[in-house]
């Protein structure tokens, strides 16, 4: 396509609720569609919610709370996730949102990505979870490093303070991507944290001549009550951070950016203008030096057990216990 419609949405999830926050982000998904939008970017784990109490509460401290967003975490296959891509697939859109995924006893920062057929075509985990994140998020591998084909154009996905790895993102860049859809918390951090992803996903724009879809949570101030309550925090650590916003290949808004309330940042998208940018400056063509700097990314799933057996020579053996597997 040369032109679509994007979408970046700033929207709250219902606390300690995985299907109600489901049940918003498909509202949105609907009300989306009578936009004539055609891919959208939902927060970093706004299904359930971000795990705020990592970030305000001492290890020994927050067991309950964990415990909490364990139980609402989302599992794949489930009927979340059916649910997702059932509002992809009536809405003809290619989505993009950020859950908490429960593998056994795990949690992971996943980014799921729907086609407009409402298949999932990427489900990539965060490489590195941030600070006090890592509490909380087991870590993911290279398989995600990737970009992929969608009905829109080819979609890369990061999350958050990845986009301080410029490795990550050169792997983003040299796949192709033309569609960068990057999410982060919202509610965290202050204004600094929004300044500093403003900045951080502008400079991917401008590095990657690809557009740049941008979305983080908002929290509203009875939810900021309820986090406080249940944690013992102050409001600081809980508030700011809002940065929702729509970045051409150049670096320029489309639209104004979103920094408070929940509500979305629409443009269409003209894909000319990735080759009018890549014309000055393609960081994985011309202006690249392969044969000086180059990238090498590690793509295999990682598994927990590895089956390895020893074939055993074609003669029977006289007793059983000489066959070794």
């Amino acid at each position: 396509m040369s032109v679509i419609r994007a979408a970046a949405v700033q929207l709250s999830p219902v606390l300690y609720s995985r299907e109600r926050t489901v049940e918003r982000v498909v509202s949105k998904i609907e009300r989306l569609a009578g936009q004539d939008v055609q891919f959208a970017t939902f927060p970093e784990t706004v299904i359930p919610y971000y795990p705020y109490f990592s970030f305000v509460q001492r290890p020994f401290e927050m067991r309950t709370e964990h415990l909490k967003l364990m139980n609402q975490a989302v599992t794949i296959p489930s009927p979340t996730v059916d649910a997702l891509g059932a509002a992809a697939r009536a809405a003809g859109m290619v989505v993009s949102v950020g859950v908490n995924e429960r593998d056994g006893g795990s949690l992971y920062n996943t980014q799921l990505l729907f086609d407009a057929d409402g298949t999932l075509i990427q489900r990539r985990r965060k490489t590195t979870p941030t600070y006090h994140e890592r509490m909380v998020w087991g870590q993911g591998d290279g398989s995600g490093l990737r970009a992929v084909d969608s009905a829109v154009g080819r979609i890369g996905q990061l999350a958050c303070w990845e986009h301080y790895n410029p490795l990550a993102r050169y792997a983003m860049i040299a796949d192709g991507e033309q569609i960068h859809s990057a999410m982060f918390p919202g509610a965290f951090g202050g204004d600094l944290f929004a300044q500093q992803a403003e900045i951080s996903v502008r400079n991917h724009a401008l590095e990657s001549g690809a557009f740049v879809v941008n979305a983080t949570a908002w929290l509203d101030a009875d939810q900021q009550a309820q986090i406080m309550a249940d944690t013992g925090c102050r409001i600081g650590p809980i508030s700011g951070g809002f940065f929702t916003a729509i970045l051409s290949p150049q670096g320029e808004y489309l639209g104004e950016p979103l920094r408070s309330g929940e509500g979305e940042v629409i443009a269409d998208l003209d894909f000319s203008l990735i080759s009018i940018r890549k014309i000055l400056m393609d960081a994985s063509g011309h202006y690249s030096r392969p044969e000086l700097l180059s990238l090498m990314v590690d793509r295999t799933p990682s598994a927990h057990l590895h089956d390895r057996f020893e074939h055993v020579a074609d003669a029977v053996p006289e007793h059983a216990d000489d066959v070794r597997v």
